[in-house]
């Protein structure tokens, strides 16, 4: 074996020991059988601020670590293209309102024509009444041989014409009828396509505010995933943060142990960067299901190796106090009580920084 291999191996082992040593002087002492440990590491909420659709990133306005603001405007996408399409859409909608007035005054012209075709049809019934009455009286004479018979031929002929100039009159009714309720129908057609076009404004509305990315919630920018100028497909990241409201350890616990949980039991964690404090939360998930265990479990003993996982959350307002003090990765220990009837130990009652 080489010098060097040796100088590595014995390296090697005296981190090995000075880490167990280290573990020994900070490990709790005398713990209750009521509580049980799992080692674990802080994690938060993740959130992506990522693009609705496809475009150009305009403006970025937060950087990487910033604390954001629910609603704070994070960043901005190009609308160039969204706003003149909306300009088209808004002249479209005074295009159609003028079409929706020209075919109201359609239907008034159509009903105008109606009123008075319905007057020449009234005109011409007492023109054929009268001209009904001469022919009578003309037939009545020419038999007593007062008048003669082609005066009577005459108001036969003018009764006829009476009678064709009535369903004339009446086809003229009819067809301004059909003129009425089609202009009513053009009129609903314009009011319809308002409507449509003016969905279509309000569409690309909320578009152009979709472009204005925002923090969904408070937190903290985590990465800066694009930069101005760059172009994004649908749903392209921009930003990553975390939700510093929702911040919890996940860490293991065997079966007998992870059976006596109850969510809400008490939980206190102890992280490696801040040996010296204990830190409240409270478990708020157990798993069902047991993790990295053989499909087939078949004796007790394989039972009580099932590990399952549990979440203890800390509280938010806690969370509020130290905002800036809230790092996610950082691994820690989390200690459970099992019994809410014991007392916490001394070096595991809480403790916070100030």
């Amino acid at each position: 074996m080489s010098k060097n291999t040796k100088r590595l191996l014995i390296l090697a082992a005296l981190i090995i020991v000075a880490a167990a040593i280290t573990w020994w002087a900070l490990r709790p002492a005398g713990l209750p059988a009521a509580i049980v440990s799992g080692n674990g590491r802080i994690e938060a909420t993740e959130i992506d601020i990522a693009t609705k659709m496809p475009g150009r990133v305009a403006e970025i306005l937060a950087r990487e670590g910033d604390f954001v603001a629910s609603g704070q405007v994070l960043a901005r996408m190009d609308t160039f293209v969204l706003l003149a399409q909306q300009a088209e859409a808004q002249a479209q909608v005074h295009q159609a309102e003028s079409a929706w007035q020209t075919a109201k005054s359609v239907v008034v012209q159509r009903e105008s024509e109606q009123n008075a075709a319905t007057a020449v049809v009234a005109q011409r019934r007492a023109e054929f009444d009268a001209a009904s009455k001469r022919l009578q009286r003309s037939q009545r004479l020419v038999g007593e041989g007062a008048t003669p018979q082609q005066e009577v031929d005459d108001d036969r002929a003018r009764v006829l014409g009476m009678q064709a100039a009535i369903r004339a009159a009446e086809a003229q009714v009819a067809a301004a009828g059909a003129g009425i309720e089609a202009a009513k129908s053009q009129v609903l057609q314009s009011k319809s396509l308002i409507e449509a076009v003016k969905a279509t404004v309000t569409r690309l509305q909320a578009d152009i505010d979709d472009s204005v990315l925002k923090a969904p919630r408070d937190g903290r920018v985590q990465y800066r995933v694009a930069e101005p100028g760059e172009v994004l497909d649908s749903g392209g990241r921009v930003l990553n943060m975390v939700d510093l409201s929702d911040v919890y350890m996940t860490f293991f616990l065997p079966t007998e142990a992870a059976g006596k949980i109850a969510l809400g039991s008490d939980i206190h964690l102890v992280l490696d960067a801040m040996p010296n404090y204990v830190i409240p939360a409270k478990a708020s998930f157990v798993a069902s299901v047991a993790q990295f265990t053989p499909k087939t479990v078949e004796t007790e003993s394989e039972r009580l190796k099932l590990m399952f996982r549990v979440r203890a959350r800390l509280d938010p307002e806690l969370l509020k106090q130290h905002l800036t003090q809230v790092k996610t990765g950082v691994p820690g220990k989390a200690y459970v009580k099992l019994d809410p009837a014991i007392e916490w130990p001394a070096e595991l009652a809480v403790k916070l920084p100030k």
